[in-house]
């Protein structure tokens, strides 16, 4: 079965990771580096086990946009949102046994490597779901 795994991340985050200081220290060039090279070790162990589908990062909140319906009518808003701390940073798709080999493979991203004199703004976590692949895996 499919899985997707979701990071999540805010504006906050994607500007102190860019080098742009905020609430927290920015992160050196060096510390970025350790964090992309973990990612990529992450990724290409999961290509070496076969587990591997897809992965894509996206930009940050600042360029997204959102659009609901009100009154029947489509309302677009500029990102980042006000009433949104977090969003959908990127996600990985792994295909494997079971939903537990799934979490075990998310659970390995609490080690991803930041600054040690940054602390973490929020509470880490990431989301681990099936992908319904017919309507079928959609009923509870």
């Amino acid at each position: 079965m499919k899985y997707m795994i979701m990071l999540y991340g805010s504006q906050r985050d994607y500007d102190v990771l860019a080098g742009r200081p905020g609430h927290g220290p920015a992160w050196s060039a060096e510390d970025a580096a350790a964090m992309h090279a973990f990612m990529t070790e992450w990724n290409d162990d999961l290509v070496k086990s076969g587990e591997f589908v897809d992965a894509q990062g996206l930009t940050a909140p600042v360029h997204a946009r959102r659009i609901r319906l009100r009154e029947g009518v489509p309302v677009v808003t500029e990102g980042p949102y006000a009433e949104t701390e977090e969003v959908l940073a990127g996600y990985t798709i792994v295909e494997c046994d079971s939903f537990d080999r799934a979490t075990q493979i998310a659970a390995r991203l609490a080690h991803t490597p930041h600054p040690e004199n940054a602390a973490l703004a929020h509470e880490w976590y990431v989301d681990v779901r099936p992908i319904a692949e017919s309507q079928a895996e959609l009923e509870l």
